[in-house]
């Protein structure tokens, strides 16, 4: 058994799908299987997989939205349910061997460190083995992998050709090959998650590069080719409309010259990543052929939402600047357009390949039109079904995955896990579709919300509640403009649409006047649905519930103590130090000849910060989501022995977050207690230090600062770094002036 579960590969991405990027391993897939072409997801990447693995709806399974964005609600806590079985504790009880690889992102944040609790891990949640990273993306070329239930260093750099997609194809084929050799015979169950094709878009230079000029005819053409291709492959019906311009996406030929080079650039960047996946996924397949496996695997392939918007629509070099509303300049991104892809980028491309990504569909990921629920979903199993290149359109959802999946096994679903009563599966099984194209969908009616955005699926209606609208600009809000529950009564109220998909998939024409009945009818089974679900109260915030702190395993406190050689704390449970006044002490050593290296550290070379060592003075650099680094260095050298070395940040103004701008605020830096080093930093990171977490004694992954090289670990004697919250700062008069008079 085999699941690959793809991340933001939209409905028109895949070459078996229409689109121009090569994915032959896939289309093979697709010529000897099946290709579904109305299968269904919730628009966003958490609560898509909680629903694969255990066959519930999302806010069944606390996941309304990805983890980071939990609330208390019931089915907004981020926190899976035990009655929500995994297929994996399913499977495992019925002698198989079970394998996760690659991104879990089903645990709540605060719950990643290695203070666990680790129920909600991979290992506590049915799988035997696990290699991948627990949130919601990584570094492409310096991941946070965990491997089983600890923190692990990737075995090789980018210098050295490392790359995270090879690595788990590796080590999934080498789960496999582990058990194989001893128990031949024994059925496995692997979940096969590549970061695959989330942002960052990271891939060799040299795959990005097969597609030179590819896309130079912009995002319009590539809708107008897809779509044609999807209609040839049957894919799509002979009559069906592509959907209109969304008014969020430019015209390709309304952007400057050197707008649609970048733009194009992004997307041959985002093609290569595509196609190297593929790749990769082709040497899996090689493997299970020559291990003799392959004919008796069922593989299912999905994605777990739409394309994805989070570049912006101009796309950014690096996606930490989109979630800290702090975009660089055209001119910026251009200067780094040949680094695209590469090591010293997290970048994304603009939401208008996102739009044609989803093609024929409206929208995008985080929305319940068909652009952010209607995914590619491929199965493949030549012992099982006879059928062989054939399209399959019945409607179905990824609830519909593990009942499947227990059918074809003869498996009943347990009444009991580990002594935990199971709640009843909400999904609904199609393997009889398999053999038979004309045989009718059992599910009917399923129900979308995410981030406020709702929708219905009923008998082939569709009803759609947009929010805060059908688009940015007909609603009259910027990306991010906070909505109040006045609007969420207003929409539902006024503005829920209405479409019949069976004769028009792509949501082009709004039947809510001409049938006011019938949207009537969806409305109330909505709400319905929503009652059976633990959907309300619907909750659209998305910035608030990204600033709120969160929920910790400890009681709350304001002094952090860390030492050298530990794992790193992840980002929801590390000290939250921005825009408020904090203090980093390092208690240290310097032996003869004196020391060097990093102190303590968050963040990565996408955003973050570093108190370090180098050449004997003390350091501290802020890397403002890579467009400002501010400096201070301490005015003397560190002097061997025994020493306390202090940073402070003293905020001087009130951070400007609709702008991007963390508060500004004075740098310090102290030897025991005596004033070295000042600096002003006029504006800070305003919202998040992700990826990367707080790591003492060294910097693990990429460098913070190109002041150094990573991991630099510190050559001294490191006792302990604490980091203080209350506030407390150094008043010195007497080194404040001599401070001034040594500037003068």
């Amino acid at each position: 058994m085999l699941f690959i579960v793809f991340d933001d590969t939209g409905f028109g991405q895949l070459g078996c799908y229409g689109s121009p990027i090569e994915t032959p391993n896939l289309d093979a897939l697709a010529g000897g299987g099946l290709l579904y072409s109305n299968m269904h997801t919730t628009a966003l990447c958490s609560p898509s997989r909680s629903c694969i693995i255990t066959g519930r709806n999302h806010h069944a399974n606390g996941m309304a939205a990805i983890t980071e964005l939990a609330t208390g609600y019931p089915g907004y806590d981020g926190q899976i349910p035990f009655e929500n079985g995994f297929l994996s504790e399913m499977l495992l009880e019925h002698g198989y061997n079970t394998y996760m690889v690659g991104k879990w992102h089903l645990m709540p944040s605060e719950q990643e460190s290695a203070a666990g609790p680790y129920a909600r891990w991979p290992l506590g949640r049915g799988f035997e083995r696990f290699y991948g990273f627990l949130g919601g993306d990584t570094s492409q070329w310096y991941p946070d992998l965990v491997y089983d239930n600890h923190q692990v260093e990737p075995p090789a750099t980018p210098e050295e050709g490392y790359h995270l997609t090879e690595d788990l194809v590796e080590r999934a084929m080498s789960f496999i090959a582990d058990a194989k050799q001893v128990a031949p015979d024994k059925p496995f169950f692997l979940n096969l998650c590549p970061g695959a094709t989330h942002a960052p878009h990271h891939v060799p230079k040299e795959w990005a590069n097969r597609y030179r000029g590819r896309f130079d005819d912009g995002w319009d053409a590539y809708r107008e080719q897809t779509f044609a291709r999807q209609k040839q492959l049957g894919v799509v019906p002979a009559d069906a409309q592509l959907s209109p311009r969304d008014p969020d996406v430019p015209a390709w030929e309304s952007l400057s010259r050197e707008a649609r080079r970048l733009a194009a650039r992004f997307m041959e960047v985002y093609a290569g990543f595509l196609s190297h996946t593929d790749h990769h996924l082709g040497r899996l397949v090689d493997f299970l052929k020559e291990t003799g496996e392959f004919d008796n695997t069922l593989i299912m392939v999905v994605s777990d939402n739409g394309a994805s918007a989070e570049g912006g629509v101009t796309g950014t070099t690096n996606e930490v600047q989109f979630f800290n509303n702090a975009p660089e300049t055209l001119e910026k991104s251009l200067a780094r357009i040949d680094e695209l892809g590469g090591p010293a980028t997290f970048n994304h491309y603009p939401w208008g390949w996102t739009w044609a990504g989803n093609t024929p569909f409206r929208r995008w990921k985080r929305e319940t039109y068909r652009g952010g629920v209607s995914d590619p979903f491929l199965v493949h199993w030549p012992d099982g079904i006879r059928a062989r290149g054939e399209i399959r359109d019945q409607f179905a959802h990824i609830i519909d995955m593990v009942p499947t999946v227990l059918d074809v096994l003869g498996i009943e679903a347990p009444a009991t896990i580990r002594g935990v009563t199971q709640s009843p599966l909400h999904g609904v099984g199609f393997a009889h579709t398999f053999d038979d194209a004309s045989a009718a969908s059992r599910h009917r009616t399923q129900y979308y919300e995410m981030l406020g955005h709702r929708a219905i699926d009923h008998d082939g209606w569709r009803a759609v509640c947009p929010w805060p609208g059908p688009s940015f600009e007909e609603a009259e809000r910027p990306f991010g403009t906070p909505i109040t529950m006045a609007d969420l009564d207003d929409l539902d109220a006024h503005h829920w649409e209405l479409y019949h998909v069976d004769e028009d998939i792509a949501e082009t024409k709004n039947l809510a006047q001409e049938h006011r009945s019938k949207l009537i009818e969806m409305i109330a089974l909505w709400y319905v649905e929503a009652g059976k679900y633990n959907v309300m109260p619907i909750d659209g915030s998305v910035l608030q519930r990204i600033m709120t702190e969160r929920p910790q395993i400890t009681e709350n406190r304001t002094s952090y103590t860390f030492r050298s050689g530990t794992q790193a704390v992840p980002a929801a449970v590390a000290p939250r130090v921005l825009n408020r006044p904090h203090s980093v002490t390092a208690d240290v050593e310097i032996p003869p000849g004196g020391a060097q290296g990093v102190l303590l550290c968050q963040g990565t070379n996408a955003g973050g910060w570093s108190l370090y060592v180098k050449d004997g003075h003390l350091h501290y650099a802020h890397n403002y989501v890579q467009r400002t680094l501010h400096h201070v260095v301490s005015s003397e050298s560190l002097p061997e022995g025994r020493h306390a070395l202090r940073f402070e940040f003293e905020p001087t103004g009130a951070p400007d977050i609709a702008h991007g701008k963390g508060a500004p605020g004075r740098a310090q830096l102290y030897i025991d207690g005596r004033l070295v080093g000042q600096n002003d930093m006029p504006v800070t990171t305003p919202i998040t230090f992700n990826p990367g977490g707080m790591a003492c004694g060294a910097n693990p992954g990429s460098a913070v600062t190109p002041d150094y090289q990573a991991p630099f670990q510190f050559t001294g004697t490191l006792h302990s770094v604490t980091v203080d919250l209350s506030g407390d700062l150094i008043l010195d008069a007497e080194s404040e002036m001599r401070m001034h008079m040594a500037r003068q």
